[in-house]
């Protein structure tokens, strides 16, 4: 048994598919076939079923995979520690970050990372906050910033920015003249909301639980509308279609920059998000995890408020 043979079950086993995860390990497929069936033979059972257009685990073959990963992953952090010996921040360091923090984040993030930590290169996804948990289980990323709280426990998470809410209008709609609005407010308007997957969809219909029914019901569509992305929403909206709420930091002013939308306070209390760090139980590059939030303390993120106290949970 050998870690590359370890590393080729749990590609395959992501990708349900070998040819899939030939390439993604950079290798032939019968390479990756070959390595797969000794490992086969020498446990004495079979890790995939090979029928159909969709390679599936057999129940034994998933506790295999699952204690492969585990392997990987301290194998990873084997060599961390030994990198760490000479420099703690040295070496890429993978990041995650969901799609509604990324645009308004990561410039001055990356920025402030080069400048001060140039030896520790990010490698950035974005993503929904389900996937980059799965990626952070898998060992593929080191950390990510997301909103709390999180879908499932078992990771460590550091908080670094509060971040209020705000309601985005076209500046054609009653509601661009008013100092501020109260959320009940929000279900006598046709909102805007982004699609399943994303957790602020999921944060705004708390805001406005109303909302839901029409989100999920079959005439949902005289009442709500999904849109793939923030900036989708915001053309909407200046187009007159309906109403949308907005993360601060992705509305600083206002109103936008080519004047076409209105950007409202709520009353309080004031709906809002927690950002934080998250990453692995078992990840050792803490001086790494230390760093970042030391950068993100100081990048200057519009309307949030940091949180330089806050501790590791």
């Amino acid at each position: 048994m050998t870690l590359t043979e370890l590393k080729y079950i749990v590609a395959v086993a992501r990708h349900r598919h070998f040819g899939h995860a030939a390439e993604a390990c950079f290798v032939a497929q019968p390479t990756l076939s070959v390595a797969i069936k000794k490992l086969e033979d020498e446990l004495g059972v079979i890790l995939f079923e090979r029928g159909g257009s969709e390679i599936t685990t057999t129940p034994i073959g998933a506790q295999i995979v699952a204690q492969a990963e585990h392997v990987l992953e301290q194998t990873a952090a084997i060599k961390e520690i030994a990198k760490q010996n000479n420099d703690p921040l040295a070496g890429i360091f993978r990041l995650g970050v969901i799609y509604t923090i990324g645009p308004y984040l990561l410039p001055t993030l990356v920025k402030g990372m080069i400048e001060h930590a140039p030896q520790m290169p990010l490698v950035l996804q974005e993503n929904f906050t389900t996937k980059l948990l799965e990626l952070l289980r898998q060992g593929e990323l080191d950390a990510a910033i997301v909103a709390l709280p999180l879908p499932e426990s078992g990771f460590m998470t550091l908080p670094v920015y509060d971040e209020p809410f705000v309601v985005a209008v076209s500046n054609q709609h009653p509601w661009g003249k008013r100092e501020s609005i109260n959320s009940n407010e929000l279900k006598s308007e046709t909102m805007l909301l982004l699609g399943n997957g994303h957790c602020f969809r999921d944060q705004v219909l708390e805001v406005c639980p109303e909302m839901a029914r029409f989100a999920t019901s079959d005439d949902g569509i005289a009442r709500t509308f999904e849109g793939s992305s923030l900036e989708t929403i915001r053309h909407m909206v200046a187009s007159g279609i309906g109403i949308t709420v907005l993360p601060k930091a992705s509305a600083p002013n206002a109103v936008s920059s080519d004047g076409m939308l209105r950007h409202v306070p709520f009353e309080a209390p004031i709906p809002m998000r927690q950002v934080a760090l998250v990453w692995r139980k078992s990840f050792t590059r803490q001086a790494a995890i230390n760093k970042l939030q030391q950068v993100i303390l100081q990048c200057d993120v519009p309307g949030v408020t940091m949180l330089p106290d806050a501790v590791i949970s």
